[in-house]
């Protein structure tokens, strides 16, 4: 028995459409949001991806510096970091 990918789903489009009506009334009941609140939001997501980052490059400096390997820590941290990042910051901009 194969299953439908969710985009395929038949219910998939129920609920994309309760949702975009969902926030639209949200919006129309709220408004804009200040601009103070965007920029605080911009930078939030900006130190979502640089913290783990540099924890990552500075983990990945130390564990070469013992090991006596030349990057090979820093650059597998550092991508980890990156890939961490922007896993948090995609979940926190998709917060429903």
């Amino acid at each position: 028995m194969s299953r439908l990918p969710e985009a395929d789903h038949p219910n998939h489009l129920d609920r994309s459409v309760r949702l975009h009506r969902e926030r639209r009334a949200r919006w129309r009941k709220e408004g804009e949001r200040p601009i103070g609140r965007n920029l605080a939001m911009i930078g939030s997501l900006g130190w979502l991806i640089v913290t783990p980052t540099l924890a990552g490059a500075l983990i990945g400096h130390w564990l070469d510096h013992v090991t006596g390997r030349a990057v090979f820590w820093s650059a597998t941290l550092i991508f980890l970091g990156i890939v961490a990042g922007g896993w948090m910051a995609w979940k926190r901009m998709h917060r429903a």
